[in-house]
Parts: structure tokens; C-alpha cells; sequence
């Protein structure tokens, strides 16, 4: 009886300190939330908001961070992680696109600079920077619109 006492206390000590998945997605009822502060916009610029899209995506995002620092990404520059950039599997280098967080209404206008894996289920990778300011670094992955305002001229 003591035995087995011991060896049950053991595993729900490990169970408890299991570390626990970083990345979850999480589902938001789009329809319900309320619009927050909107990141890099003026709240006089509501009419204008959406007059100079080129393209919308609406899916999933998610972030890259330590594994990455420093390191050249596709386009040649240095990836800061803190810095406010993106990764997208197929727009042109330097192409300047607003990701928006669905849940919260936060956004962020920032540039394509690195390619990211194919995942089919996800539209961008965002730099951990941009990820705090969409508010979804907790998260991990979160629904975003990724607008394109402006196509770049880098590379494919």
C-alpha cells in the first residue's frame, strides 16, 4: 500500500511539473469583440482605413523569435526579433502589409523580409516585436487580415 502511495505521489509530481504547450490556438468569437487600440493608426483616419488595400488574407499567424535572432533572413537583412517585421510564403520582398489580431482589433503596418515553411493552415509569421504589439505573443497563434497596402520590389 505504502509502495504504491509513493510511486502515485511521483507521478502527479511529474504530471505537475510538466511544462505545458507554448503555442495554443486559440478560438475567439470575432463577432463579440470589441475593437481595441488600434497599433500605428489615428482614430481620425477611420474613413481612410481601407481605401488603399491591395489585397486582404484573413487566417492564421504566428511568431518567430530566439531561434532566428541575428541570423540573415531571405531578403539580406539581419532578423531582429524585437523589430517589427514579417515573413509571408510568397508575397515579393520589401511588400508593406497591415496585420490585424481578429480577437482584439490591435494592428500593425509592417514589411515582408523573410520567407517562412509552408504550413497550410497559416498565412504569416510575424517577428516576436510585432506579435507583443498584435498582442497574441501568449497565444502564439492567433486569426489575423493581413492587408497588402503596398507592393514591394525585392525579391520573390
Amino acid at each position: 500500500m505504502l509502495k504504491s502511495l509513493s510511486i502515485f505521489s511521483v507521478v502527479v509530481l511529474f504530471v505537475a511539473c510538466s511544462s505545458t504547450v507554448r503555442y495554443q490556438k486559440v478560438n475567439y468569437d470575432t463577432e463579440q469583440a470589441e475593437p481595441d487600440e488600434i497599433i500605428f493608426r489615428k482614430e481620425n483616419d477611420q474613413n481612410d482605413y481601407n481605401k488603399d488595400v491591395l489585397e486582404t488574407q484573413t487566417g492564421i499567424a504566428s511568431y518567430y523569435a530566439d531561434q532566428y535572432n541575428g541570423k540573415p533572413t531571405y531578403s539580406g537583412d539581419i532578423y531582429d526579433m524585437n523589430g517589427l517585421t514579417a515573413a509571408h510564403p510568397s508575397y515579393r520582398m520589401g511588400t508593406i502589409v497591415r496585420v490585424t489580431n481578429l480577437y482584439n482589433k490591435k494592428s500593425v503596418t509592417i514589411p515582408i523580409n523573410d520567407r517562412m515553411p509552408l504550413h497550410p493552415e497559416r498565412i504569416i509569421d510575424v517577428s516576436y516585436g510585432a506579435a507583443k504589439a498584435l498582442d497574441m505573443a501568449i497565444a502564439g497563434i492567433v486569426d489575423v487580415r493581413v492587408e497588402v497596402l503596398k507592393w514591394g520590389e525585392g525579391k520573390k
